[in-house]
């Protein structure tokens, strides 16, 4: 019987455990760390969060269940469908093919963790990776990264882009010159699955809003009031996660009240912004940071103000917040993306373009709960490693 070869994105549910939780060379990304705390000059506004077209659920969802859908609002394919066969390998492997990656941003550990699983997962198919850039958080040096990586003459490319709007025509003329495309997260305006690239491959973000909506409710006893720092930007996925996270608030736990909503162009400038949201409501009880490298900020802020009573929660399990859930400390869970498990389902859907496979529009993979309980036990799934010792004796 031939034997088929799976990349399969694996998440093991265990009944009676919930765990619904670059630069310009190739050098490995640099580890998350918080910004420096700075002292508010101005009081943030507080704006809305920008919103996105998303189901809204009920509850949270179920081991596999996605709630989120697409950025044109395709329906969710679940990644562990994606599989390669031993000839169709083979057939990759025979073609001395190469591929570039495209960070908006490096500097924190998703980006490690998906480019390691791109990274491992090209090797097995015989890609040779050719350049890994980080534009942080700029789109016109993600411009200038990908006209850089045209001139390598890579068969693909792998990015999430930082502004839908204005690096849409590069990545145009990227797929005008035959490079098969494979975005992380959002897609520009304008482009369409199958034609211009290839898929979208995301984790399940309104599903960890819902999660990190549930965590906050729990630790606050179901009644209190909160704040929320969103990212002030276009930026699909961020947007679904605050809005999954406000209305999963507003439908569940009438008795939390979200006081204070307040933006950050600058993921290094969420200090002022944590800074002036303490000092407008020194009762809040809690705050929700829209990704674990601003919720580092919100702690910075938290500790300077004498607020070691604040309730943190966020999404993305990087390793300053793990070993923070692992203590005992302010950020008391997440809703965790799979990383690694997203990048080995960007380079499968690579291969099947290059063979000429049909790719399903929208790939997700689960949200992953992650609280103070099931730590090590998510860290694992998250990053395919045991934690590092110091999460570990954290937890101890």
């Amino acid at each position: 019987m031939k034997k088929y070869w799976v990349i399969a994105l694996a998440v093991i549910m265990v009944l009676g455990l919930i765990m619904t939780g670059c630069t310009q060379s190739t050098v490995p990304a640099k580890e998350s760390q918080a910004p420096a705390t700075e002292a508010p000059a101005t009081e943030a506004p507080a704006t809305e969060a920008p919103s996105a077209s998303v189901e809204e659920p009920a509850e949270a969802p179920a081991a596999d269940e996605i709630l989120s859908t697409g950025p044109n609002g395709e329906k969710a394919t679940t990644a562990t469908v994606l599989s390669l066969t031993d000839e169709e390998i083979q057939k990759v492997k025979e073609g001395g093919y190469k591929a570039a990656i495209c960070f908006h941003y490096a500097g924190n550990d998703w980006s490690t963790a998906q480019q390691k699983g791109l990274q491992d997962t090209f090797a097995k198919l015989g890609i040779e990776v050719v350049s890994v850039t980080d534009a942080n958080f700029k789109p016109e040096q993600q411009v200038s990264d990908i006209e850089t990586v045209l001139a390598l003459n890579p068969d693909i490319i792998v990015s999430i882009p930082t502004d839908p709007v204005a690096t849409a025509p590069a990545y145009k003329k990227a797929a005008a010159q035959g490079v098969k495309i494979v975005f992380m997260d959002n897609c520009p305006v304008d482009m369409k699955a199958g034609v211009d690239y290839v898929s979208v491959v995301s984790a399940d973000n309104y599903g960890n809003g819902v999660k990190a909506a549930e965590i906050m409710a729990d630790n606050l006893g179901g009644k209190g009031k909160i704040g929320v720092i969103y990212y002030d930007a276009d930026f699909f996925v961020t947007n679904q996660r605050v809005e999954a996270f406000e209305k999963t608030i507003a439908t569940k736990y009438p008795d939390i009240e979200i006081v204070e909503k307040s933006g950050f162009e600058d993921p290094n400038k969420v200090s002022v912004v944590a800074d002036a949201m303490l000092t407008k409501n020194p009762d809040l009880d809690g705050i929700f940071a829209v990704w674990d490298v601003p919720a580092e900020a919100v702690v910075a802020s938290a500790i300077a103000a004498g607020r070691t009573d604040l309730v943190i929660t966020t999404i993305d399990l990087g390793n300053n917040v793990a070993r923070m859930i692992a203590e005992g400390g302010l950020v008391k869970g997440l809703g965790a993306q799979l990383p690694y498990d997203q990048g080995v389902a960007e380079a499968t859907l690579a291969a099947y373009a290059l063979l000429g496979k049909e790719a399903p529009q929208y790939v997700a993979v689960p949200a992953l709960a992650v609280t103070y309980d099931n730590i090590l036990e998510a860290y694992k799934t998250v990053y395919h490693t045991e934690a590092p010792d110091d999460i570990k004796n954290a937890k101890k």
